[in-house]
């Protein structure tokens, strides 16, 4: 689809996984880590989202288990995006 994502990008003073600008899509890899900070998680989503960006969590396990169907996932938020005319 020709979209670019950034990898450790800050938004909003806080470091999430993966950023596509295009988009305005935020993309976050939840490992075990995340049981232990669901409300830091929460309010870092929060305000994220305050900005008009989507923010989407993907678990290790679904990416292990099959990328192509996180692949698929990620297309499909896509190709619902409006995105904005050059």
């Amino acid at each position: 689809m020709n979209l670019k994502f950034r990898r450790q990008h800050i938004l909003q003073g806080f470091v999430v996984d993966f950023y596509c600008h295009k988009l305005r899509l935020a993309i976050e890899i939840d490992g075990k880590i995340h049981l232990k900070q669901k409300e830091y998680d929460a309010l870092r989503q929060k305000l994220i989202e305050e900005k008009e960006i989507t923010f989407i969590r993907i678990t290790n396990e679904a990416i292990n288990k099959d990328v192509n169907i996180v692949l698929e996932e990620i297309k499909k938020i896509a190709s619902t995006t409006v995105l904005p005319s050059d």
